[in-house]
């Protein structure tokens, strides 16, 4: 996509304005906060803006030497190096459309991981399992914080359900395009005739709100505490520890048990809900895009799948851009990155082909 010399001049004029303003130090609270922000956003692109307005200057001097020049060897030196710089000047301006696409406002947020086992029974609970060790491996390697908010462990092993909170930097905008039906192909170690078994589990990243974003009445929340151990219903005993809360209006039930105090597991369950509320205002805004993204999340059912990993052959297959990976154990132990920046890559790619229609 070709930016006009009216944009680039137009950002370049703006991040120029911005920078005057934060060193005069007249800003103060708000408006200092304010300008930061917008100083921290619009530096790449005005970097990127600069460096095609620099190729296109360096282009027409190079076509001018390569009209002009009577000198042979001058002429094919002039005309090799427009060749170059032409690419180098379609790798910048791709890269300048990028940093101007419009950016998700959830993507610096931290986010809410929710793995449920799907199809499979015990085999989609180790399953489950795997996936969330996977995804802390690599929020290891990206140095974010996974602090794990409700779980719901399995007999054998793995999780009939797990939530997680991840915090750091940037890590909706890595994590969203994990949620959908994720498939797993293996023998399970309680297969004694050695047949591969297909499973399923469920994953769903929301980003997380603040209490801002997402108000919450007392009078639209149906509070019930029971026995963690139990089966749940309601006790007045002050031991019970394990809180659900309902939210009327929208239907959302949360539960969470981990913690050893009824605040605790109140004060964490009420982190889930506020998540669950955003990405269904989310969900709504977006209108079409989100009828696909609940489409892709589904019910576990091993039909509705974004990605396969078999065991037998050591690949990962991600069904939505059609890539196939056969690093199948570096994968499970945190090694993601590729299968992201190709996710990431195909997601700008769309969007830029959309925005040229």
């Amino acid at each position: 996509m070709k930016i006009s010399p009216q944009r680039i001049a137009q950002i370049e004029a703006r991040f120029a304005e911005l920078e005057a303003r934060m060193a005069s130090g007249g800003l103060e609270g708000e408006a200092f906060v304010a300008a930061s922000k917008e100083y921290a956003e619009i530096e790449p692109v005005a970097n990127a803006a600069k460096e095609v307005r620099r190729l296109r200057a360096e282009i027409g001097t190079l076509q001018h030497m390569v009209k002009d020049s009577t000198d042979p060897e001058m002429h094919d030196m002039a005309e090799e190096e427009l060749a170059e710089v032409s690419t180098r000047l379609e790798s910048a301006e791709t890269a300048l459309a990028i940093a101007l696409l419009p950016r998700d406002a959830a993507d610096d947020r931290p986010a809410m991981l929710e793995i449920r086992a799907g199809t499979g029974g015990d085999e989609a609970a180790l399953f489950a399992g795997d996936l969330y060790r996977m995804y802390e491996r690599f929020a290891a390697g990206q140095g974010w914080r996974v602090e794990p908010i409700s779980m719901n462990a399995s007999d054998v092993g793995g999780f009939k359900e797990i939530v997680a909170e991840v915090k750091g930097s940037g890590v909706f905008a890595k994590l969203k395009y994990e949620s959908g039906v994720h498939r797993v192909q293996r023998v399970p170690v309680t297969e004694s005739g050695g047949r591969i078994h297909t499973s399923a589990a469920t994953v769903a990243v929301l980003p997380e709100p603040t209490e801002v974003d997402i108000h919450i009445e007392d009078r639209d929340l149906k509070i019930d505490v029971y026995r963690a151990s139990g089966a749940g219903g309601q006790h007045v005993n002050t031991t019970d520890s394990a809180v659900r809360i309902t939210h009327l209006p929208t239907g959302i039930v949360v539960t969470c048990q981990d913690g050893r105090s009824q605040h605790k597991n109140k004060e964490k369950a009420m982190q889930v809900l506020r998540a669950r509320m955003y990405e269904k205002e989310r969900e709504e805004a977006q209108g079409a895009e989100a009828e696909a993204r609940k489409a892709m999340v589904g019910s576990g059912d091993r039909s509705e799948r974004i990605r396969t990993y078999n065991f037998p052959q050591g690949r990962v297959t991600d069904h939505r851009i059609n890539l196939t990976l056969h690093k199948l154990p570096e994968i499970l132990e945190g090694g993601l990155g590729e299968l992201v920046d190709a996710l990431v890559a195909e997601d700008q790619a769309t969007r830029m082909a959309g925005l040229g229609e």
